[in-house]
């Protein structure tokens, strides 16, 4: 029962992100998650980009909205990280970003993979598909953690 009391006290974000966690452990397969899940994140944006820059806009503002809901301050750093990533899309050669895209999408799940196959461990969004937003947010939590932002 206390362990159950324990368990709901703490906010969703920090379960979400100590569940994440145990399968990034090793040092090289964080090293390599917090290269390739910025690039992932960048190349996801850059596909749907290609298809229209409005549904890149959306999906940003979609998760922005989860995000929020689990932490304002990981919220605004995600904001932040897809203006960048928004902007950098936007001065690309708009006839090449799905190309460029889709090359760093591959190469960079290429990365993840390796990054679990050192670790032993499989990816977390196996078990659950919000990992798939948890990562960034595990990532940004290395920085925020590194120059002392509480989330």
């Amino acid at each position: 029962m206390e362990q159950t009391q324990t368990h709901a006290k703490r906010r969703q974000v920090d379960i979400l992100l100590t569940k994440y966690a145990e399968s990034h452990l090793h040092p090289t397969n964080e090293i390599i998650h917090c290269i390739c899940v910025p690039a992932i994140v960048f190349s996801f944006l850059g596909l749907i980009w290609a298809g229209h820059p409005l549904a890149a806009y959306a999906a940003v503002m979609t998760s922005l909205i989860y995000y929020f809901f689990l932490s304002p301050r990981f919220a605004l750093g995600m904001l932040l990280m897809s203006m960048l990533i928004l902007a950098v899309l936007q001065y690309l050669p708009q006839g090449r970003i799905w190309q460029i895209s889709l090359a760093v999408f591959i190469i960079a799940w290429i990365g993840q993979f390796i990054g679990h196959k050192i670790e032993g461990k499989k990816p977390s969004f196996f078990d659950d598909i919000r990992f798939l937003l948890i990562g960034p947010l595990f990532v940004l939590g290395f920085l925020y953690r590194r120059i002392g932002i509480t989330y």
